[in-house]
């Protein structure tokens, strides 16, 4: 069997486990089923919005319930009326180097169980991201990237500098472990650049706001820019949803931040957030 014979058999199994997820009349994202049981992960940014439908790679759709989700890390967990489905076979992302050959499977504008092909670019620090030159599209949010193994090793999530971004495989378990029960913040953010002391920055602008929710309690506002946690600003545009994993709930945590270019700080309870079931 040539090289290319061999890459086409690996990745025909993760194409079976690969779903299209659509939301209403919106576009189509992406989908792997994780459990056997009909349990999916995608992004939380495919789902927003209710009653999603799942449908798989052999034609039948299911109305999925949103058994958790995590915006700020942009996971979201499904769970269809469907069992002995084919999962996928969970890599260790742990074990990932920079320049191994890696597929990510997806549904790029409609098209179904799409494959592209390219390297892992960089692993961003303590393991938050992988970047790889895979070229994604519209469509892709949601589906594996898997090495050469066959093992899926990450969940595609964002173009960033023309690098498509995959959250690890070990965040994915970590959150399946929790189903949803982290510590959550409650807030949208936009990721900005502020100047402090003449020099620029990472922040977060707080775009919306969750009412009762851990930033709310605190007293934050949607405007308010945060900078910097428990006294160190942040320096990469990943810091704040790293320290939030490692972080439990119920922890105390500082947050500093600008409000209407002034710096202020708040002590923020962290809470978690459990998704309601949605009829399915």
């Amino acid at each position: 069997m040539s090289l290319t014979e061999s890459f086409a058999a690996m990745v025909e199994p993760i194409r079976r486990s690969t779903v299209q997820v659509r939301i209403g009349r919106r576009g189509i994202g992406s989908g792997v089923i994780w459990r056997s049981n009909g349990l999916i992960v995608t992004n939380d940014h495919v789902v927003r919005g209710n009653d999603p439908i799942v449908e798989l790679s052999d034609g039948r759709a299911f109305s999925a319930s949103i058994a958790a989700r995590n915006p700020q890390r942009d996971l979201a967990v499904l769970q269809i009326g469907a069992d002995d489905l084919p999962a996928v076979t969970v890599g260790d992302s742990d074990l990932l180097r920079v320049g191994e050959l890696v597929f990510a499977v997806g549904n790029p504008g409609g098209t179904v169980g799409a494959v592209t092909a390219g390297i892992v670019h960089t692993i961003e620090s303590k393991n938050s991201w992988i970047q790889a030159d895979v070229r994604l599209a519209p469509g892709n949010s949601g589906g594996a990237l898997v090495n050469v193994k066959g093992e899926t090793i990450g969940i595609n999530t964002m173009i960033v500098n023309g690098k498509g971004l995959a959250i690890p495989s070990k965040t994915v378990e970590q959150f399946l472990k929790n189903m949803g029960n982290a510590p959550y913040l409650g807030v949208e953010l936009h990721l900005v650049r502020v100047i402090i002391a003449q020099k620029p920055v990472y922040g977060w602008l707080i775009t919306s706001i969750e009412s009762d929710g851990s930033a709310q309690n605190a007293g934050l506002l949607p405007g308010d820019i945060l900078i910097g946690v428990r006294g160190t600003r942040f320096q990469s545009q990943h810091e704040l949803f790293w320290i939030l994993q490692n972080s439990n709930v119920g922890d105390g945590m500082t947050i500093e931040f600008l409000r209407g270019g002034q710096p202020l700080s708040r002590n923020v309870i962290l809470e978690s957030r459990r998704a309601e079931p949605q009829a399915a």
